[in-house]
């Protein structure tokens, strides 16, 4: 797209045209003549060269240029240009050199833009070479191989004239077999920005240091009084190891005038590392961290960095404010998480730190915003967003680019970053060339806006959030090219923000329709927030029954905010696995508070205690619950004389308490009961137990036998009696038992007395020692069952 400051260019009138037309054919009727007289090319092989030029654009000869420096020179000074050409055709090249060419000064920013395209296109116009000693020679170039080339030459050998960007390329000319005359076959350009002195008015940058990294911590915590924490993996060591991308960004950054962004997670991370650590390892188990002395040592340099510097810090983990505004607004809790982000930075970078960060600034992801974007940064207390211009778009017909800070409603500024400075050091920069290319495009483009206008102006420059190393390099080269250049300085970001608007400048935020469809797709979703509010929701009823909640509600709080944070772009799954393992972690935690299973219970009588049992295996006391025991048939069974019953319940860490109730029972049959925990807010807490207790009343059994044994010694005594009665009569009638001489005669034993000797009738067989007789006296209780009880518990009477 067009630069704002491009204006269109005008065609030459007709008269123009055909003069220019004329001397063109003047011109080459004699080259032309000359061509006809040369060997042709075999068909098929110019043909084959032909199509692979087309094709690529670009020449058998690949050129890169590894350094060029100064990358802006200046009067006075000598270019040193050094890279290799490699062969990539088929044929050998001969008579080659390697020469260094200088094209016009580009007036625009979209120029910078077209001339970056077409890089390597030998087909399109390559400067004037400045020649003579300044080119390096190659007699032969093999096939595949590849050469190095050094040159250096004096700035004023240039001769480049005005201050600006100037086109500048490295070449390769030679000769194949196939085609035997000197011809361009390989190039690369680049610019050079050429500032011979201080330009008026200078250009004040502001570029924005990020230190962020990816989630790194969990919610798990060590049970010691420490607690200490446990990581997904060792990876944030190796980022802050010397050589690593963290440490790239500190040692690079800290000579550097920047303005310092981080996230207060990462350095909390860094900072819960130093004291000891543990890392998950692949079977599902932890072992100890062995890094603490890289974490202090990383942490001191980048307490030294700062010192003197602006430090900006986002919301605790980087929450991604897209994702919240387009996904989670609609799940409740999610706002009140993001307000829970930013008030915690206070308490984190300070501390780490010893230097007061700024906090009113948001970032989302790649400055693209839209209205629900602001609502949502400034709902956390935000008055200042960092956005982009491709994102906040020109549509004033200003000339020249404006300044960042614009007004856009409800006491917000929006911070405006150059998408094409901010973009510049993006994709792979591994290779030398890439890196050195990126760098004089970078200041390509910082001296063409300084040359719009004469008007100051402000420049915010927002880099990608985690760049690699070889990214970070690249962009600390091109800082001190420019931060040692005639056309910028240096400023804050706060200062940046606070600059007098550019009048005409748009300040209106693109609609919702406009946010960039790849950038969505890879936001959180929905499901994504209702699972941590899920998560909140039970971390809210846990908490309540901890006697010290900050063991908990710390580490879960800070891992809920990492749930959100925007380093889960582009990785699904991991950002699903890690919010689920954070909800089975807690699920597991309060699970270690819970009833005692119950077996089924036998209630003999009226009245009896049933015990249920709490444990606790956590290490800190709970209390703040209630315990509620209940009867589904009170008809039946009752607890405490009601339907149920409560009691309240406090356990020490590590043990368990017994809760009695007493019952009463109504009648008899089974009734079921459920044991239930509940919060002293009434939620329910833990999953209920159920058991059955089944009612005999063993009393009134025992009096139904007493009643019956009575009745048998009642019915054995009234026969007694009319037995002895009859008997008497007879005696009286036979002149006693003595004159008979039947078997009274003798006398009586002296245990014998009346009726324990019983007369035999005819038709029976009675003795009077036979135990089945019916006068034998009943036992008033039944015999003790010697055979174990039934399944289940026995109770207290």
């Amino acid at each position: 797209m067009a630069d704002a400051a491009d204006f269109p260019r005008t065609s030459p009138s007709p008269a123009r045209r055909w003069l220019r037309r004329t001397g063109a054919l003047l011109t080459g009727a004699p080259l032309l003549a000359g061509l006809l007289q040369l060997p042709s090319a075999p068909p098929a092989q110019a043909a084959e060269q032909s199509s692979a030029r087309e094709a690529a654009g670009s020449g058998a000869v690949s050129v890169a240029l590894d350094t060029l420096t100064p990358a802006a020179p200046t009067d006075g000074d000598t270019l040193t240009v050094s890279g290799t050409v490699t062969n990539n055709g088929k044929q050998a090249v001969t008579d080659a050199h390697v020469g260094l060419r200088v094209g016009s000064a580009l007036s625009t920013r979209s120029a910078i833009d077209d001339l970056t395209d077409d890089s390597t296109d030998v087909r399109t116009a390559a400067g004037t070479e400045v020649g003579g000693k300044y080119v390096e020679r190659f007699a032969k170039l093999t096939p595949g191989v590849s050469e190095h080339f050094s040159i250096q030459v004096p700035v004023d050998k240039l001769d480049l004239g005005d201050d600006g960007v100037y086109a500048f390329a490295v070449s390769l000319s030679g000769m194949t077999s196939a085609q035997p005359w000197d011809q361009l076959l390989g190039i690369q350009r680049t610019f050079l920005p050429y500032q011979s002195e201080e330009a008026d008015p200078t250009t004040r940058t502001t570029y924005l240091w990020p230190l962020i990294s990816t989630v790194h911590m969990t919610a798990e915590t060590g049970a010691n009084d420490q607690q200490t924490p446990v990581f997904l993996n060792d990876d944030l060591a190796k980022e802050i190891a010397p050589g690593g991308r963290l440490d790239q960004m500190l040692s690079l950054g800290a000579g550097l005038d920047v303005t310092w962004v981080v996230d207060p997670d990462l350095l909390a991370s860094v900072d819960a590392m130093t004291r000891g650590y543990r890392v998950r390892t692949g079977d599902g188990g932890t072992t100890a961290g062995t890094h603490q002395a890289v974490a202090k040592s990383w942490l001191a340099q980048v307490q030294k960095a700062v010192a003197d510097k602006e430090v900006v810090a986002l919301p605790f983990a980087d929450p991604d404010l897209a994702s919240l505004a387009h996904n989670g607004t609609g799940v409740a809790g999610s706002l009140s998480r993001l307000k829970d982000a930013t008030d915690v930075v206070a308490n984190t970078v300070e501390p780490i730190l010893h230097v007061k960060p700024v906090t009113d600034f948001a970032w989302p992801v790649n400055g693209a915003v839209d209205p629900s974007i602001v609502k949502v940064a400034t709902s956390a207390g935000a008055d200042k967003i960092i956005t982009r211009s491709d994102s906040l778009q020109e549509t004033g017909g200003l000339t020249y680019t404006p300044s960042a800070a614009r007004p856009i409603g409800g006491g917000t500024t929006a911070v405006v970053a150059d998408a094409r400075l901010s973009t510049e050091f993006q994709g792979d920069l591994t290779s030398a060339s890439a890196s050195t290319l990126a760098v004089q495009e970078f200041l390509a483009q910082s001296l063409s806006l300084n040359g719009q206008t004469d008007t100051a102006r402000s420049v915010v420059v927002a880099p990608q959030r985690m760049p690699t190393a070889s990214q970070a390099q690249a962009m600390a080269q091109a800082l001190t090219a420019l931060q040692s250049g005639n056309w910028s300085t240096s400023q804050e970001l706060t200062a940046a923000a606070k600059a007098k608007p550019t009048p005409g400048a748009t300040t209106r935020i693109p609609s919702a329709s406009a946010y960039p469809a790849a950038l969505r797709k890879q936001q959180l979703p929905r499901s994504a927030f209702q699972q941590i509010a899920a998560t909140e929701a039970k971390l809210d009823s846990f908490q309540v029954i901890l006697s010290d909640r900050s063991r908990v509600v710390t580490p879960f709080g800070r891992a809920m905010n990492r749930e959100m944070s925007a380093s889960w772009r582009g990785r699904p799954a991991e950002a699903e696995s890690f919010r689920s393992a954070v909800a089975a972690h807690l699920e597991e935690l309060a699970d270690q508070v819970k009833l005692i299973d119950k077996s089924d219970t036998k209630l003999s009588g009226r009245s009896a205690t049933i015990p249920v049992t709490v444990q606790n295996n956590l290490v800190q006391n709970v209390d703040h619950l209630v315990l509620r025991l209940s009867s589904t048939n009170p008809t039946r069974l009752q607890i405490g004389g009601h339907d149920y019953y409560e009691q309240p319940v406090s356990v020490s860490g590590g043990h368990a308490q017994t809760v009695k109730f007493t019952t009463s029972a109504k009648a008899n049959g089974q009734a079921t009961v459920v044991a239930q925990l509940y919060t002293q807010d009434g939620q329910a807490y833990g999953a209920p137990v159920t058991f059955d207790v089944k009612v005999t009343e063993f009393t009134a059994t025992v009096m139904l036998v007493i009643g019956g044994g009575f009745l048998l010694l009642v019915l054995a005594g009234f026969r007694m009696y009319t037995q002895r009665k009859r008997a008497a009569a007879r005696d009286a009638e036979g002149g006693g038992p003595d004159a008979a001489g039947g078997p009274g005669d003798g006398p009586r034993g002296p245990e014998e007395g009346p009726g324990d000797r019983l007369k035999e009738e005819p038709g029976t067989d009675a003795r009077v020692d036979d135990p089945g007789q019916p006068s034998d006296p009943a036992p008033d209780t039944p015999a003790e069952s010697a055979d174990p009880s039934g399944v289940g518990e026995r109770v207290d009477r």
